[in-house]
């Protein structure tokens, strides 16, 4: 199924929230429940929330307080105010405009996978083993990946070697949706904790590392979820690509560079608890960044459905 989706008048979306333990359908008839939904992560990944953005302005139609408080559910991805506001401006044709963005994005992202697929091949040769950290597949996207769209384009090309998945700490993007769909599609892969990511790039265990983005400044600056920058870091040492796979939509002309980005600090309890196990003594405070800023100097290409991007000839 798609992961986000309109039915009957209303959104549903797989709540990311239970995976991979179980696979549960929310039915979202409310903005307010929407919010909620993305706060909490039911619903998320850049491309998701362009769209349920979009939606959600269908499902409020076109209130503007209400498109508002949409707009600041989260405040680092663009691509959220991006869906809002494109639908926003269609008073006239609501629901047609935010159902269209749903084949968009299916169409956008197979296009970008297929383009960063070659520019691997062409650059690295086959076959590839792939870094990946956090989840930048169908369960971001509308039903086809951005990153991991990548990583899927070049196993049906044969020309796939192993995935190594970064956990993503503290909610485990990684090893909870991005181990399980790669289960999913058959390729082979292996959860490394955060804290060896540079290490199995220094190990020379891979040859790429493919990520999606949150946002991108006008200076091509990459905003993606927190732990992404010492993965770039360590692929500049070690002279492999840094490669970064998001639609022309995740590209915010209007920042200037990724210093001008607010970052979302997100609730103290994501770091010091597992579920109900507290693993910091009570009342110990967590500095919990969601995400953090790659500079652009560390990017070899950004991957779009409209062109690739080399930082360093720009």
């Amino acid at each position: 199924m798609r992961t986000i989706d309109w039915q009957d008048g209303h959104i549903v979306a797989i709540d990311q929230t239970r995976l991979p333990a179980e696979l549960v359908v929310l039915h979202i008839h409310s903005v307010d429940e929407l919010i909620d939904a993305i706060q909490r992560l039911a619903i998320r990944g850049a491309p998701a929330l362009g769209v349920a953005g979009a939606l959600g302005v269908a499902l409020a139609g076109g209130d503007a307080e209400l498109a508002a408080q949409l707009k600041s559910a989260r405040p680092t991805a663009v691509n959220l105010a991006w869906g809002v506001d494109r639908v926003l401006a269609r008073p006239d044709a609501l629901l047609a405009e935010a159902l269209a963005t749903l084949e968009e994005d299916v169409r956008v992202n197979r296009a970008l996978s297929q383009g960063g697929a070659e520019w691997l091949l062409d650059r690295v040769g086959s076959p590839i083993a792939v870094q990946t950290h956090c989840n930048a597949g169908a369960l971001a996207c509308v039903e086809w990946g951005t990153a991991l769209g990548v990583v899927q384009s070049l196993h049906e090309r044969g020309a796939l070697g192993h995935v190594y998945v970064d956990e993503t700490r503290p909610l485990l993007q990684g090893s909870r949706l991005t181990a399980w769909e790669l289960a999913q599609l058959g390729i082979a892969h292996t959860v490394v904790a955060d804290a060896a990511g540079p290490s199995v790039i220094a190990r020379r265990l891979v040859n790429a590392v493919v990520v999606g983005a949150d946002r991108i400044a006008a200076n091509c600056d990459v905003v993606n979820k927190i732990g992404t920058y010492p993965l770039a870091l360590a692929a500049q040492r070690a002279g492999i690509p840094f490669v970064v796979a998001a639609p022309e939509s995740t590209i915010d002309m209007a920042t200037p560079t990724g210093a001008d980005v607010p970052i979302e600090v997100r609730d103290d309890a994501e770091v010091t608890r597992i579920g109900e196990w507290h693993v910091a003594p009570d009342d110990t405070a967590a500095l919990n960044y969601a995400f953090d800023v790659t500079p652009s100097d560390l990017v070899t290409a950004i991957v779009t459905e409209a062109r690739i991007i080399e930082p360093a000839d720009l």
